[in-house]
């Protein structure tokens, strides 16, 4: 008996090792099949759960190589990821970074300079793709010959590479593969900021991109190559070319709670990618504090999927208007939608509503050079339900700080899509000249890194921005009737006088000049052209410029007062005439005007201080046809050093106190040789108001009520106690 039994369990067992053994083999073709790429670099790694598995059936390779046709029925149960692995059309090398796909030899002749391709006829564009080809073709990077490029920027249309879209250009793989400099797509960007389609929306732009770089809204940190790539924003068709509005934050309020405390309006996905995310909201909507509303309306065939709450959602959502939402809550939803990237982000960051992100693996835009944690908060899909506790738990001072940090990053490199496509054009430029890069606060502080070039200096002190405390002062002076006497005034503690000699007499014989306690330097200028004085000499050595006009009359009074306010202010000009502008409803144009008002928001440069930094940014910043217009009508060139300064600091100059004389001998003027006796003088310079606006996309200037005055000045004291005694003399 115990041995039958003993037959029974050996025959059991047998049969067992023979089902195990058949049923393995079977799977074999199956497992290679479906994970074939990624799933065997990882087991030859030793890291595969399945790898002593994989080892038992080594004599079955066979099988494993066997690849059958693949069917729309296999594709559909592969997961976007494996997808997007099979597809050719994405990122040949995902291991790309600058020192291996990037040829720096390019750049070592002319510096980095960007190439567009000539629009090839026929080729349609979009308006979007337009203005960020315009934007680069009127920047400094731009060049006409591509000899001389380190950049190359395609003129075929890559914004949209949803095949469903009317703006999808077709046959793109081709049209690439034949551009005569595209090799292999080396120092090469595309910029794109859809790609995918329905139902899974992968990051397939349809074409092999080769070794370029990609500028791509919506990218996953998955895809997304440290070093190489750049993430941008995604933003609207209407998106401003140029200039850009304001954030809306106008004052600080404390403490900085709104009327909602976390909002969201927008589509809610009933089926596919991305409705997982926004069908989840209504649990966290109380319609009270917190306002997330979705609607099932849109699409051609949205009643088809219709559920029970669709009904509900879409008059809740009908009830609210989003722009009162937007500017009147303190937070708001950034939830994913069909792809990673949302509208909502930059319009959050403009309405200074501080976004919180739901969209896990999104790269987000220029990660590379901001700080996010100081203007955003991250959620997690899976966490909904924690979201509103969390947001009620931050500090009131964290949240004036975060909504602070977007305006800033809302108007230094959001609101136009020339800052989006300079700042992507700086982020490469610093990767390439490495030696001269900015410094992470330089991106994450005012005014940005558009502002503060590295080619000046790398260091923050040599900038305006960092400090308020300067030790030295230059004096630079322009040749007038009084320079003579002014020289003999000056004092030990200034530094030195540069005179700029742009008059066509020659220059005084050098026993005429006076004997001064400060060096004073001549420079004959070359070209004898209005801008030059605003040139970068190198024989400035201190921070500080005082510039003065030929018929400018200041005591050195007046002057260690001013320059005493400037220490406070360096960012700012500093001095004695302002002007004003206004807008003309009737013209529809910008105006000017001397009048003497209680507000002004010009401080001109005929009596003034600066920082000498504006010197380099007046030279190297601003278009040549700005500065061409100013020297061909020798005009203006104060006006648009205001407009420069303004648009840098958002900020408007400082007047210090008052002094009619300055008035009364500028326009008292009869000699022909000045330009306030000529008639155009003043119509030149209307027509400069609005050409300057119109360069910069909007009006930088700012109006101020402020004069500062030296204490205790005009006030009933004895004089001996006022220390700018002189200046009530006046």
């Amino acid at each position: 008996m115990q041995a039958k039994k003993r037959y029974l369990i050996l025959l059991s067992t047998g049969t067992c090792l023979i089902l195990l053994f058949c049923l393995g083999g079977l799977q074999v073709p199956v497992l290679s099949q479906r994970g074939h790429n990624r799933r065997d670099d990882r087991s030859l790694s030793g890291s595969h759960p399945g790898q002593r598995w994989r080892r038992f059936l080594g004599p079955l390779q066979t099988f494993g190589s066997w690849q059958p046709e693949r069917s729309d029925d296999y594709n559909g149960h592969m997961s976007p990821r494996q997808k997007r692995e099979a597809n050719l059309g994405v990122y040949t090398d995902k291991r790309c970074r600058m020192d291996s796909c990037f040829d720096f030899s390019l750049c070592v002749k002319n510096g980095f300079k960007v190439y567009v391709y000539p629009v090839q006829k026929g080729e349609k564009m979009s308006e979007s793709y337009q203005n960020i080809l315009s934007s680069i073709e009127g920047s400094r990077f731009y060049t006409a010959n591509p000899a001389q490029a380190c950049l190359f920027v395609l003129s075929l249309d890559t914004l949209d590479r949803d095949q469903l879209s009317p703006q999808y250009v077709h046959n793109l793989r081709a049209k690439v593969q034949g551009l005569p400099l595209w090799n292999e797509g080396r120092n090469h960007i595309i910029f794109n900021l859809y790609s995918g389609t329905w139902p899974d929306y992968t990051e397939d732009l349809g074409l092999d991109i080769g070794y370029a770089m990609l500028a791509k809204a919506s990218i996953s940190t998955e895809n997304f190559r440290p070093n190489f790539d750049v993430s941008i924003p995604l933003f609207s068709k209407e998106h401003p070319r140029t200039g850009g509005d304001r954030g809306y934050l106008k004052h600080n309020t404390i403490p900085p709670f709104r009327k909602y405390m976390l909002v969201f309006k927008g589509k809610r996905y009933l089926t596919g990618i991305g409705s997982d995310t926004r069908n989840s909201l209504y649990h966290v909507h109380n319609s009270e504090d917190v306002v997330l509303l979705t609607t099932c309306k849109h699409g051609k065939d949205w009643q088809k999927h219709k559920d029970i709450r669709c009904d509900r959602d879409n008059a809740e959502y009908d009830r609210y208007d989003y722009r009162e939402m937007l500017y009147n809550s303190t937070f708001c939803l950034v939830p994913r939608g069909r792809r990673l990237g949302s509208f909502r982000f930059l319009e959050a960051l403009q309405a200074a509503c501080v976004p919180v992100m739901l969209s896990n693996g999104w790269e987000l835009p220029f990660s590379e050079i901001i700080d996010w944690n100081t203007a955003a908060l991250w959620g997690d899909e899976r966490l909904l339900l924690q979201i509103p506790s969390t947001v009620r738990s931050i500090h009131q001072d964290k949240i004036l700080s975060l909504r602070q940090q977007t305006q800033f990053l809302w108007e230094a490199y959001f609101n136009s899509v020339e800052k989006i496509v300079l700042t992507t054009l700086e982020i490469i430029q610093d990767r390439v000249l490495r030696y001269s890069s900015r410094s992470y606060l330089m991106w994450n502080s005012l005014p940005g890194g558009l502002f503060t070039l590295p080619q000046y200096s790398t260091s923050l002190r040599d900038f305006p921005f960092y400090y308020a405390k300067l030790g030295q002062l230059i004096r630079l002076t322009y040749v007038n009737g009084d320079l003579f006497s002014f020289v003999t005034q000056l004092r030990n503690s200034w530094c030195m006088v540069i005179v700029l000699w742009n008059c066509d007499k020659p220059l005084p014989a050098k026993q005429r000049w006076p004997a001064t306690a400060v060096p004073v330097i001549v420079i004959e200028g070359e070209s004898k052209v209005i801008s030059s004085r605003f040139l970068p000499y190198d024989t400035i050595p201190t921070d500080a410029v005082l510039s003065l006009d030929e018929d400018t009359v200041l005591s050195t009074t007046e002057v260690d007062f001013a320059f005493t306010v400037w220490q406070s202010f360096p960012d700012r000009i500093v001095g004695y005439p302002a002007r004003s502008h206004f807008w003309d409803s009737n013209k529809e144009r910008w105006g000017y005007t001397s009048k003497w008002t209680n507000d002004y928001s010009m401080v001109l440069t005929g009596a003034a201080i600066y920082h000498k930094y504006y010197h380099y940014l007046y030279t190297t910043y601003l278009p040549t046809s700005l500065k061409t217009m100013v020297d061909q009508m020798s005009n203006c060139e104060d006006i648009l050093m205001n407009f420069l300064v303004s648009s840098v600091t958002k900020l408007p100059p400082i007047k210090v106190t008052q002094k009619k004389q300055y008035k009364e001998t500028m326009m008292g003027q009869t000699s022909r040789a000045s330009r306030w006796a000529d008639p155009d003088h003043f119509a030149q310079r209307q027509t400069c108001m609005n050409k300057f606006a119109s360069w910069f996309g909007t009006m930088p200037l700012v109006h101020s009520q402020m004069r500062l005055d030296p204490v205790l000045f005009k006030d009933q004291v004895s004089i001996l106690r006022k220390k700018y005694r002189d200046i009530e003399r006046l």
